[in-house]
């Protein structure tokens, strides 16, 4: 199998060796430090399933056009604001592409591939796996799940290349099942990014040190976080699903929809607690682009689920408000 991954940041880095370690043919595309650190050095991942620096069956390229041969699979995982840029850049493995996918945060991203590729070329994927780079070359996993990574067509279908991009996840180590309503896996991880990513940079962004279990030990805090999640959940469920926790035990999302608000907020504060004894967890991505003042994907977070619940005549005056606060800092970085 030769898979070439888009936008090998700490995610696309962090898969592509994984797969590599695996025996899967992999190319890395690159920012230049990064590629170049990988090339003298290896790769090197440290993190929650331990140390290692990885050479073999790893390319690591800074263009699309330095991309060598035919590939089974290409990944998509720049982030969702540079996708038309990465894509267009990319027209050299377009038609070298067999099958393409994207584990971006977002749920607009198959529409573009489609776009881009070709409809019948397009699978669904979804993970929650975490990893940052931490220096160029060097990758931490900081985050995983019991099944950490989900595939399957559009249609509801579990094809042969379905099957076989989860065995080769699976293989390389990376949980993962192949299923019927990837669309829906998509959508339920949109909404816990847009809790997780909207109450974090909310409430805690303004104190640098401060992290999600930090802001929910404190009443106040959890009963904001459980008001977001019911706003969110009420769009979820008004498109037909029902939550599933998806990423157990990250994902608490069937609980903050079935428990009542109050009982909902004793959890939410029994989770801070939690991750207060885990002094690695409590950080998402977006709250890590405002402390570094990078741009973040607020809007291809929040917009899709905004849209839909308006359409759906829904009220959500929490969610439209985190929406105009993350805008209104993302307008200044």
């Amino acid at each position: 199998m030769r898979i070439v991954v888009l936008g090998a940041g700490g995610l696309g880095s962090l898969i592509g060796g994984y797969l590599a370690r695996s025996g899967v043919d992999v190319t890395l595309i690159g920012r230049a430090p990064h590629v170049e650190a990988i090339r003298e050095r290896g790769l090197e991942i440290t993190g929650i399933r331990g140390s290692s620096v990885i050479f073999d069956n790893l390319t690591a390229v800074t263009s699309p056009d330095d991309a060598r041969g035919e590939f089974d699979y290409l990944m998509l995982t720049v982030k969702s604001k540079d996708t038309d840029t990465a894509l267009g850049q990319a027209e050299a493995l377009r038609t070298r592409s067999a099958t393409v996918f994207s584990l971006q945060n977002g749920v607009d991203h198959d529409e573009k591939l489609a776009r881009w590729a070709g409809a019948d070329k397009v699978i669904g994927a979804s993970t929650i796996e975490g990893g940052t780079l931490g220096a160029p070359g060097a990758v931490v996993n900081t985050l995983s799940t019991p099944t950490t990574a989900y595939f399957g067509e559009l249609d509801g279908r579990i094809t042969e290349r379905v099957r076989r991009i989860t065995e080769a996840f699976n293989h390389a180590g990376l949980p993962s099942r192949a299923v019927e309503n990837v669309v829906q896996v998509e959508w339920e991880k949109l909404i816990q990014i847009a809790l997780a990513s909207g109450f974090s940079v909310t409430a805690l962004a303004a104190i640098p040190e401060m992290r999600i279990g930090d802001g929910l030990v404190v009443r106040e805090g959890a009963e904001f976080y459980v008001q977001l999640a019911k706003e969110l959940l009420s769009v979820y469920r008004a498109m037909g699903y029902r939550p599933q926790n998806f990423y157990a035990p990250a994902s608490r999302l069937k609980e903050l929809d079935e428990l009542p608000f109050a009982d909902a907020v004793e959890a939410a504060m029994e989770q801070g607690r939690r991750f207060k004894a885990d002094a690695g967890r409590g950080r998402t991505s977006m709250h890590n682009d405002i402390l570094q003042r990078r741009k973040t994907e607020v809007d291809f977070i929040f917009k899709p689920i905004l849209e839909r619940g308006h359409a759906l005549k829904i009220a959500i005056p929490t969610v439209e408000a985190v929406h105009r606060i993350i805008k209104t800092l993302d307008s200044n970085l």
